[in-house]
């Protein structure tokens, strides 16, 4: 039976060609303005939006592209051709389409479009920990390689024999942030410890922190005199990467407690420049908890980096396995995983958030 296919409208999506292609022509006539670069903040922002309506539009014409050779070969099998397991491919690539655009119509929260800002604090347990921190932050980086996200190390700060003791980074990318809120919490690693000389096992710790970039300054209101800033030397691996200046910018939120460090850029003006917009990302995040407990116990950076309050654990001994115990979804190749692998897992989070909302508007209606 010949499927009904919309070519404007697939799966509840639905694409305005000819509104997006009027948003790219506005956006591109400013991007050729003399002054475009006079903001650069401002001009990234608008080169976003035109990347993204770009993506859209490229969208649209996959769909319609498939559509097309869809009916093609449906009147080529009506016509007697063997071409039915062209049809099947066909169809498997349209539904794969359709599968990952619902990631997107479920990403329309407020800041979901945004840069991500993602910090990494390993728990108790010493070189164990740094070690596992080092892990994740390779694993987020491969996840960003494979996403076409845009990936800088902000901060990173050496462990003492191995690892990372803390990293932060920013992810620039259509939907970063809302890819990469699936990613806040506690993650538990469980392996042979090749740092003992016993092999026995250990199970390591490490909080992830993820907060959308905030561009707008008016946003989150700042009051200087709530600030401590700090200045000290970058670390780094030694030779000609260590900074000889203070140039690394330490930010205390005084009424919160909330630490934000930058150290890589040379100059101590853009650490602390971003450093701020770090700061008012956190801040933004703390505005909008829906709760009456202190910023200390309610940001996700603060949560307990220990047992029972593991978001996901990965498992490489006794047995291979990665677990998110918020949605049960499981995966038996860690390895791939830890390369990057991490798109069953955030889409399993979404749906479930989606779920959970639309219950909980059915139930406020009641």
């Amino acid at each position: 039976m010949r499927p009904r296919i919309r070519a404007r409208r697939a799966s509840g999506v639905t694409f305005d060609l000819p509104g997006n292609a009027r948003k790219l022509l506005e956006l591109e006539a400013l991007s050729t303005d003399p002054d475009f670069w006079s903001d650069n903040e401002k001009a990234q922002s608008v080169l976003r939006q035109r990347n993204a309506i770009q993506q859209d539009i490229d969208l649209a014409k996959k769909f319609e592209t498939l559509i097309e050779d869809i009916e093609v070969h449906q009147e080529f099998i009506k016509e007697g051709e063997d071409v039915a397991d062209d049809l099947v491919d066909l169809l498997q690539t349209y539904y794969q389409l359709i599968e990952d655009n619902e990631i997107k119509m479920m990403l329309s929260g407020q800041y979901d479009d945004n840069p991500a800002i993602l910090v990494i604090h390993p728990g108790a347990g010493g070189t164990e920990s740094n070690d596992w921190a080092e892990m994740l932050l390779r694993m987020y980086v491969r996840y960003c390689e494979k996403q076409d996200f845009k990936c800088e190390i902000l901060e990173r700060q050496e462990g003492d024999q191995a690892g990372v003791k803390s990293a932060m980074l920013r992810i620039d990318g259509r939907y970063a942030y809302g890819m990469l809120k699936a990613e806040s919490g506690v993650h538990r690693l469980i392996r042979i410890s090749p740092f003992d000389a016993a092999k026995r096992r250990q199970t390591s710790f490490c909080s992830i922190h993820v907060t959308p970039e905030i561009e707008n300054d008016e946003e989150v209101d700042i009051d200087e005199k709530d600030l401590r800033i700090d200045t000290f030397r970058s670390s780094g691996a030694g030779g000609q990467h260590v900074n000889t200046t203070d140039s690394a910018v330490r930010i205390t939120h005084l009424p919160t407690g909330i630490v934000v460090n930058c150290q890589n850029e040379r100059s101590q003006i853009k650490n602390r420049a971003t450093a701020m917009k770090v700061l008012r990302s956190r801040l933004a995040e703390v505005q909008r908890q829906e709760h009456e407990e202190t910023v200390r116990s309610s940001a996700a950076a603060k949560m307990d980096i220990n047992f029972g309050s593991q978001i996901r654990t990965y498992v490489l001994f006794p047995y291979r396995q990665v677990r998110d115990h918020r949605t049960e979804t499981e995966s038996s190749q860690p390895d791939k995983v830890l390369e990057g692998d991490l798109n069953d897992f955030i889409r399993a989070f979404l749906l479930s958030q989606s779920a959970k909302e639309k219950e909980d508007n059915e139930l406020a209606v009641e």
